[in-house]
Formats: C-alpha cells, sequence, structure tokens
C-alpha cells in the first residue's frame, strides 16, 4: 500500500557486546565450515539484560531522537520472536510502563517471527493513516537468544542469533524519513517448515531443548520436496519486493540503501544479492556481520545505523525487507528527508546508537 503523510521521525537501537564467531569456533560453539560460509565476525550476547529492558534503552533512545513526548503515542507495538524473560507476563506493558510518561494508549506484542517488527511497522501505518497531526506510534523490537532453550550458534543451522533491541517512531508530522509504500505477503503452506513432525504439547521445550528448527525443516522437506518449498520461498520473497517498489513507483537500481536481515553471507547472497541483484556495497552487510541476527529488530537497527552515521541523505531511497517463518515477507520503501543532527556516531557507540540509557 501506498502511505501519504507517515514518516519515520527516530530510530535507535540498544545492543550489548560482541563475541567473536572466531572464539566461538574454538571453544566448540559452532563449526569452522559455518564461520567461512556465513562470513560473519561477531554476535551480540548480553549476559545480563533481557530483551524487554534492551527494548526499553532503544525505545527512550528513538523518543528523544525523534523529539516526541511519550504522552504523544497513540500506539505502542512490541515486536518478538522468542522468550522474553518471565513466564505469562505482558511485555508491551513494561516497555510501556518504563518509558516514562507513555500514554494510556494501546500496547501489544506483535508475534510474527522475524519478520515482527516489519510487522509492526505495517501495522502501525494503517493504525495512524488518517490519523489526528500529534499522533505518534513507538515500535520496539527485542530478543535474548539464550540458553537452555535456544542455542544461538546452532538452533536455526546457517544463521547466529544475536541479542539486542531497536526502536523507531512513526508519526504523521514530518521526520527524518517519509515512508512512501509498505507490502506485506504471507504464504502459510511454508508454516509447518518451523514445526515438522512434532505434535502439539502442553509445556515449553518438551520435544527437545534446544530449540533444533534443522529437525523441523528436514521434515517438512522430507514430506513436501524440496521444489515445493524453494519454489514457495521464492515465490513469496519476489512478490513482496516486487509489490512494494510497484506501489512506491520506483526500480531496484534507485534504491539507495538496502537495509536487510543479518542472515550470514550464505543466504543473503542466494536469498537476496543474487537472487536480485542487490549490490552488496549498498546493503547493510558490513555492520550487520559484526551484530548477528537479531530476529524481529534487524530492519528498525539497521536504519537507526544508517541515520545515525550520516549516511543518509535527502532524496535517497531506502528498501526495508523482511522475512520470518509462517511464512511471511514485508517490503517498505522510504524516502531520505534529512540528515541526522549532531557528530556521527561512530562504532564504539554502538551498544547504543550514541544516546544514554
Amino acid at each position: 500500500m501506498r502511505f501519504e503523510g507517515l514518516f519515520i521521525a527516530g530510530a535507535a537501537f540498544h545492543l550489548p557486546p560482541p563475541v567473536a564467531v572466531r572464539d566461538a569456533v574454538r571453544a566448540g560453539w559452532c563449526e569452522p565450515e559455518l564461520e567461512a560460509s556465513t562470513r560473519m565476525l561477531s554476535v551480540r550476547v548480553s549476559d545480563t539484560l533481557s530483551a524487554p529492558e534492551m527494548a526499553v534503552r532503544a525505545a527512550r533512545a528513538a523518543l528523544r531522537s525523534a523529539g516526541r513526548d511519550p504522552a504523544d503515542l497513540a500506539l505502542l507495538l512490541h515486536a518478538t520472536a522468542y522468550y522474553q524473560g518471565l513466564d505469562e507476563w505482558p511485555a508491551p506493558s513494561f516497555v510501556q510502563r518504563e518509558v516514562a510518561g507513555a500514554s494510556h494508549c494501546p500496547a501489544m506484542e506483535v508475534r510474527q517471527m522475524s519478520n515482527g517488527g516489519m510487522a509492526a511497522l505495517d501495522l502501525a501505518c494503517h493504525y495512524l493513516d488518517g490519523a489526528p497531526e500529534d499522533r505518534a506510534a513507538l515500535l520496539t523490537a527485542g530478543d535474548r537468544f539464550c540458553p537452555p532453550g535456544f542455542d544461538r550458534w546452532r538452533t536455526d543451522p546457517g544463521t547466529f542469533y544475536a541479542d539486542g533491541a531497536a526502536a523507531v517512531v512513526v508519526t504523521r508530522r514530518p521526520g527524518f524519513a517519509r515512508i512512501v509504500a509498505l507490502v506485506s505477503h504471507s504464504e502459510p503452506g511454508l508454516e509447518a517448515m518451523h514445526r515438522g513432525d512434532d505434535l502439539f504439547s502442553d509445556a515449553p521445550f518438551t520435544h527437545r531443548r534446544p530449540i533444533d528448527m534443522g529437525v523441523w525443516q528436514k521434515a517438512f522437506i522430507a514430506r513436501h520436496g524440496m521444489p515445493y518449498t524453494a519454489t514457495r520461498v521464492s515465490r513469496g520473497g519476489r512478490t513482496s519486493l516486487e509489490s512494494v517498489l510497484a506501489e512506491a513507483g520506483t526500480d531496484l537500481a534507485d534504491i539507495d540503501h538496502f537495509v536487510l536481515p543479518n542472515l550470514g553471507m550464505h543466504r543473503l547472497d542466494s536469498g537476496y544479492f543474487r537472487r536480485y541483484g542487490i549490490p552488496v556495497e549498498r546493503s547493510t552487510w558490513e555492520w550487520g556481520r559484526t551484530v548477528g541476527h537479531l530476529g524481529p529488530a534487524d530492519q528498525f537497527a539497521g536504519l537507526a545505523r544508517l541515520w545515525r552515521t550520516g549516511r543518509l541523505e535527502p532524496g535517497q531511497r531506502v528498501l526495508l525487507l523482511g522475512v520470518g517463518a509462517g511464512f511471511t515477507w514485508s517490503g517498505a520503501v522510504l524516502e531520505v528527508l534529512a540528515q541526522a543532527d549532531g557528530q556521527p556516531v561512530t562504532h564504539g557507540d554502538d551498544y547504543d546508537y550514541g544516546g544514554g540509557a
């Protein structure tokens, strides 16, 4: 869908310190061949803060960068893919309470796996479309992929999962980027690719601990075949990409920056660079390989990184692409309206984009 009068006014992330992939190989946590195929350098790991606590830090920083009062919020969406640290507990309400002065707006969780951040952006755009100009939405995404339930190095073979959170502020007032178009597409025929032959159980981790996505994927392919799987995965991603470019009235060649999932080079090359002809140098790859896959937060964090380092210039176009189990794909085209104010953020400030706690 094409939008008029919707903007990104602020963006930020909070990332914990990195653990080098080479050190993980030496420790026996992951295989050397995965270091070579992913070409990842490091993965962010939190030994202290939970996912919602990191989301709060990112949210505060995003609101500051947007210059918005939390009381202006008409909506708060918190995207997650994994356990948020407590049982039967509403993490979005925690984020809302901890963001000082947050309004009594709806606070809801979006759980569309790694496409959760983009799904939240889609929902927020439709929620705000046509709303009064003083309305804003705060979108957060955060996870901590830790033992005993999750092995960040082996649970999803070929992808290294990182801890961290990111946030964006969507407004009706002009911000640093205009949301030109956003499209989401689903393929429920692939749902069982993250279920396999497992039966429904009464408690988490009944089948195996830690989670092993490879078991599910092998069972799905054995049942449906690789052609079925590959065709639908390829078709879903291409449909989302082509649809959002058409809605935005632009071509792939006109995109200046591509914010992609931090999936490692092997999956990025087959799923994006080689498949669509996306230039690696115009993507977030060089930074993403030092971060790891943040689940639903990849796109928000990548956008914040581009903006706060001064790489976005007025008139440029940015394409955010996301994919999550289920399967869903989302794409958003942004038009840059303004550069970040203040001094560019250096690599050493990555733990909180340059803002404070």
